[in-house]
């Protein structure tokens, strides 16, 4: 079965495959609203789509965050109900964006276990060149925080050094934003106290990353729209439909 889009669309089990959850945790959420309904098919069978990944992708996420239930209910209630794939991706990120940076060891099987996949040589050795994971000894040095992503970059069908130009130029831009915020807010604050600068800090830092994130993606949706429908001819991934 398809959607209208014709995205395939997953059984319950298959979703719960897909989001390495359980098939009890996927009714749960659903049963607490964090899930929308599935479309009702034939012989009274769900069917689930890629937004419903997505919003499991972030429960997950504000879980390993440390974020309780009840406040992961409340994060979900306040974002629109229809919210695309790609803009509950974003949200996402800006959640991921406080994790702390860990590096762990792991054995291969644990690294296995914890991409959620078995992982080839070549795999691995992708892996190495994204900086996700390094080899130390017979177990891996791995940027957990780095795993989720550099996973899913192994199946985008682009080549391993146009992946790793693209990570050099989003961190040098990302630099170059970071280094001329912090002259701003240095600028503004440079005559109070050390308490209020930590202050400030905290309270910007969720603002400022929402901003970034939210401001690339535009540029980038604008960017594909003059690049694929020469001018707006066809829609890109993420636009909201016309009224």
């Amino acid at each position: 079965m398809t959607t209208d889009t014709d995205e395939p669309t997953l059984t319950i089990d298959e979703l719960a495959s897909r989001a390495g959850v359980t098939v009890r945790t996927v009714r749960f959420y659903s049963g607490r609203g964090l899930l929308p309904p599935p479309v009702i098919g034939p012989r009274r069978v769900g069917h689930y789509g890629p937004e419903h990944l997505a919003r499991l992708a972030l429960i997950e996420e504000m879980q390993l965050q440390g974020m309780t239930l009840a406040a992961i209910e409340r994060h979900l209630r306040q974002l629109p109900p229809d919210l695309s794939p790609h803009d509950l991706a974003v949200h996402r990120a800006v959640v991921a964006s406080w994790a702390p940076e860990t590096v762990e060891t792991l054995t291969r099987p644990e690294l296995e276990r914890r991409a959620g996949r078995a992982l080839s040589e070549e795999d691995v050795e992708r892996l190495a060149a994204m900086n996700v994971a390094a080899a130390d000894g017979d177990s891996f040095r791995v940027d957990s925080g780095l795993l989720r992503l550099g996973v899913r970059l192994l199946d985008v069908p682009l080549s391993q050094e146009t992946i790793l130009a693209a990570r050099t130029v989003l961190i040098e831009h990302a630099r170059a934003a970071a280094r001329e915020l912090s002259g701003l807010l240095r600028e503004a604050v440079a005559e109070r106290d050390t308490r209020d600068v930590k202050s400030l800090s905290a309270h910007m830092h969720p603002l400022v990353v929402q901003a970034l994130l939210t401001t690339f993606q535009r540029s980038l949706r604008e960017e594909l729209r003059e690049w694929v429908g020469g001018g707006g001819a066809e829609a890109v991934p993420g636009d909201a439909p016309s009224a």
